[in-house]
């Protein structure tokens, strides 16, 4: 992928963090090697430069002569790689990397090229620092998770190259033809003063919110037809009298996944006026259905507002001091600070688990004889009570949707000052974005269940006519991941192989595509 330094998407981010190599453009090269150039005056010139001639934090006011700027850079970096935990994954880390050198393209820093091209050939080469996951707070940008990316870049710590285990970060650069950086100027500070960790891994989390909602209006389409639904409340005049972007999404995905325009529905004969009259069945169909337009159009909207932000965060310049070429000085001030990414993230992990708790309530309709329209209980495909059909399954649903629940506390009102009260306010943007991950992750698994329950709901009505192009390529896609149960078996392989599947972008089928049209 060929960056030009400006115009970073997080559909980029995500295709870089599944593989895809990267190379900056010429232009991007150029405002580099301008921003190094003006750095290197302005030390000459011995202005006064935080973390390049002072130390760090609190410790600021400590002037820092130029014979000890190599060892100020490398002492930030070690004190700074005090990470712990279980490290992010290497899709995580790539994202990271990838969100750090769109940052770091636009000009601004300071960093010498030399240093940022040590990071983006660590990156093309597979080269992924073991990056333990806790130890940031979110607030003079993710120090601690990008200190350990720039160890490694030093020789430091440790390496997984090539998808093969840990091993020490120097053994790997000597593989590779590569000296450990030794940063100088402001070289460290500006790896890692920023807020990369978060926004890459938010980065991640959008797309995955994407393809999830897509999915879900999917579903939803196969539970209305599985089950008869009223399509009526469907239709496009509701959105144009209420006219959400998200909500007006969403009447035209529901039309183009079920194949038309949802028509009024058909009366049952006149309201006589002398005598009560018991209808076949309701006129309206529950919320989960009635109101679907209106649950995944708001959800759309928190996705596209995350993706606004996100994408806003992944083509700015978030270290400190900065260095504009359009003002000659080295600016001090907040750009590190993930408030943005740290509140865009909490208010996605609500549309998450709102996804969740609309797919939960969608697969216990499924599974009740009482509310799925004469359809086996549990959805078992032969011999109902020697086999169980889905009961498991369904209950796995209800416990993923409360573990989801127990991690709803937003991670952006957590502020706990740190630093000796320099970072008296932080933003916890790295936790509130790790733990969103982490809901998508359990959001998909409730996905697949979800998914498996309606396509086999399809099959036993075993009426072609009920089904949309849509769903019958739905109920294809998902046969390639997990049979018919037609008698009880374990079902957590197909579960997890399904929501794998799901999540991936590259596996998905042709259905999901179609309301690109309509975007």
């Amino acid at each position: 992928m060929h960056w030009p330094g400006h115009g970073t998407t997080t559909e980029d981010v995500e295709r870089i963090a599944l593989g895809e190599a990267l190379s900056l453009g010429e232009n991007a090269w150029h405002r580099i090697g301008k921003s190094h150039e003006r750095l290197s005056r302005y030390l000459e010139e011995q202005r006064l430069i935080y973390g390049v001639t002072t130390g760090y934090g609190p410790l600021a006011d400590t002037l820092v002569g130029g014979d000890y700027s190599e060892a100020l850079q490398r002492n930030l970096i070690a004190h700074l790689s005090a990470g712990v935990g279980e490290p992010l994954s290497q899709e995580q880390t790539r994202a990271t990397m990838a969100a750090r050198i769109s940052a770091l393209g636009l000009g601004a820093s300071g960093i010498s090229p030399s240093a940022l091209n040590q990071l983006l050939r660590c990156l093309n080469a597979g080269a992924l620092p073991v990056v333990p996951a806790m130890g940031t707070v979110g607030a003079s940008g993710d120090l601690t998770p990008l200190a350990h990316i720039a160890g490694a870049l030093m020789g430091k710590g440790w390496i997984r190259h090539a998808n093969g285990g840990a091993e020490p970060a120097a053994e790997v650069l000597e593989r590779l033809g590569l000296k450990p950086l030794e940063p100088a100027g402001k070289d460290a500070i500006a790896l890692v003063n920023g807020t990369s960790a978060m926004t890459g891994i938010a980065a991640l989390n959008d797309r995955l919110a994407e393809r999830a909602l897509r999915w879900s209006t999917l579903i939803t389409v196969a539970h209305a037809q599985a089950l008869r639904g009223r399509r009526e409340a469907w239709h496009s005049a509701f959105g144009e009298l209420r006219p959400h972007p998200g909500q007006k999404k969403l009447h035209r995905w529901l039309a183009i996944l079920d194949d038309a325009p949802p028509d009024a529905m058909t009366d049952e004969g006149q309201v006589s006026t002398d005598a009560l009259h018991q209808l076949s069945a309701p006129i309206q169909d529950p919320y989960s259905l009635r109101c679907a337009p209106q649950l995944l159009g708001a959800v759309a909207d928190q996705i596209d507002w995350h993706t606004q932000t996100v994408t806003t965060e992944l083509n700015s310049v978030t270290d400190n001091p900065v260095l504009p070429d359009t003002f000659d000085q080295a600016l001090h001030g907040g750009n590190f600070y993930g408030q943005h990414v740290a509140l865009a993230s909490d208010a996605l992990a609500n549309a998450v688990i709102t996804l969740a708790v609309h797919a939960e309530r969608r697969i216990a309709r499924l599974a009740n004889p009482r509310l799925n329209q004469d359809l086996p209980a549990f959805l078992t495909g032969s011999e109902t009570g020697l086999n169980s059909g889905f009961m498991g399954a369904q209950v796995t649903a209800s416990a993923l949707l409360a573990e989801m629940r127990t991690q709803a506390a937003p991670a952006s009102i957590q502020s706990i000052p740190t630093n000796g009260d320099n970072q008296d306010v932080v933003t916890m943007g790295t936790i509130g974005a790790r733990r969103t991950h982490h809901l998508l992750a359990l959001l998909y698994r409730l996905l697949a269940i979800d998914a498996l329950m309606a396509v086999q709901a399809l099959e036993l009505r075993a009426e072609p006519d009920l089904r949309s192009q849509a769903t019958a390529q739905m109920m294809v896609w998902v046969r390639a991941h997990s049979p018919l149960l037609t008698s009880d078996r374990a079902l957590s392989e197909d579960i997890e192989k399904t929501a794998d599947a799901m999540r991936c972008p590259w596996t998905l089928p042709a259905h999901l595509a179609l309301s690109n049209q309509v975007d």
